[in-house]
């Protein structure tokens, strides 16, 4: 069983929702990222996605492709992205790390770390690093078995995007491959465009479950824990991403992590307050 797999388990025995912020690796600083998570994870966040940054995000708004052009700009890549996994599991070895991002960083990664007798470096590297899931923006479901296998054999998960265009036929290939949670877009369009419609997401959701038997998060569109809370009565879990950088993109060195800190404490609070009443 993967740490995302037990993390949920555990979450829904306690009646909570997942809270899954989202960070570019990097960024704003290239040597701030490990220390950022393990604030992220003090304020109450269960998973953390840590962006890979590639220079062509084709699902990121403006918001998100300047922290990864940025990071790139400070060498971030792949090698970077696992070592900083690596230094936030000296301290903690129990909150999944997931890393989103794109098929040519981890395919580029490949090329470059062949090993004899494996098949994929990116996967024994990423397991080593401490790496629990994957999400891959531009790989689709039936071109992925083969690297769901390899990732499932090292206790890591393949997470995958709906969106309101998926059509029964893709939530069905989906739900063939993917472990750990599926991270819908509640929104058509790049992150951080447009106005998020609770209601719509409510209305899809059953949908999506009649063919998705593991938990469902929520992402796009949610800058406030008043937004994250009320997904949270129907999602499985929140995910925060562009209001995350927003916040933390003009910010010193020293106060990135307080910062953050501080807005998810909030969010989190937001979201377990249903639980105390």
């Amino acid at each position: 069983m993967s740490r995302i797999q037990s993390t949920f388990i555990a979450l829904e025995a306690q009646g909570r929702k997942a809270l899954i912020p989202f960070v570019t690796a990097g960024f704003p600083y290239a040597d701030v990222t490990p220390e950022l998570m393990h604030a992220m994870v003090t304020a109450g966040a269960d998973i953390i996605e840590l962006g890979v940054p590639f220079s062509d995000p084709s699902a990121d708004g403006p918001v998100i492709q300047r922290s990864g052009d940025e990071a790139l700009s400070m060498g971030i890549g792949m090698v970077q992205v696992l070592e900083m996994v690596r230094q936030f599991r000296l301290a903690d070895s129990n909150t999944p790390v997931v890393l989103m991002g794109y098929a040519n960083p981890i395919e580029r990664y490949d090329q470059r770390h062949a090993k004899p007798g494996v098949d994929s470096p990116f996967v024994d590297d990423a397991a080593r690093s401490g790496v629990d899931g994957v999400l891959v923006v531009d790989y689709p479901p039936e071109e992925c078995v083969d690297f769901a296998g390899q990732l499932r054999a090292r206790n890591m998960d393949l997470i995958f995007l709906l969106a309101p265009t998926s059509t029964d036929e893709r939530m069905a290939q989906v739900a063939a491959v993917a472990s750990g949670y599926v991270y819908y877009v509640s929104l058509k369009g790049v992150t951080g465009a447009g106005t998020l419609d609770t209601d719509a997401v409510g209305a899809m959701l059953p949908r999506i479950r009649r063919h998705i038997q593991i938990p469902v998060g929520v992402g796009f569109g949610i800058r406030d824990g008043a937004t994250a809370a009320t997904l949270a009565k129907v999602a499985d879990a929140v995910v925060i991403g562009s209001k995350m950088i927003q916040l933390i993109e003009n910010a010193t060195r020293d106060t990135v992590a307080p910062i953050a800190q501080a807005f998810l404490t909030e969010v989190r609070s937001a979201m377990d307050a249903p639980a105390r009443l």
